[in-house]
């Protein structure tokens, strides 16, 4: 029973990080309205399309990369290649994150938990702090 238990854990900390994940991606782009701003920053309104293809299958990608564990033979530089656009993506979703956090208010006012907004945002900055201990530490290795 105990393994069970331990499962259901695993899986509710995996749905909520994907979760949390998620948000920040869609924050990044609704919110920030990222790729239209691509497109206007290059003058390339006809490629739209291309452009959320493009974020779609390298989320995609990179996901199932992650998640089974794939290899790639590729020449050093390829390492510097994907770090400049892997640290792109940190930054915008960084960035997207933190429009993230200006909506809380708004929803804690639209559900009645102004009250409880400082609980709120305590909640989530130690869930993340010990999420990345229990991750630096290494205890579910």
């Amino acid at each position: 029973m105990s393994e069970w238990a331990g499962g259901l854990v695993l899986a509710f900390i995996g749905l909520a990080g994907g979760l949390a994940v998620g948000s920040g991606m869609v924050a990044f782009l609704v919110v920030l309205d990222i790729i239209p701003r691509l497109a206007q920053i290059t003058r390339s309104y006809r490629h739209m399309r291309r452009y959320e293809g493009a974020v779609v299958i390298g989320s995609l990608f990179f996901t199932f990369t992650d998640f089974f564990e794939w290899t790639y033979g590729l020449f050093p530089m390829a390492a510097a290649f994907f770090g400049l656009f892997a640290g792109c993506f940190v930054g915008m979703l960084a960035a997207a994150l933190t429009e993230v956090i200006n909506v809380l208010p708004i929803l804690a006012k639209r559900i009645g938990m102004e009250a409880y907004m400082i609980w709120l945002l305590m909640a989530m900055i130690f869930g993340k702090v010990l999420g990345s201990i229990i991750d630096w530490i290494g205890v579910l290795n």
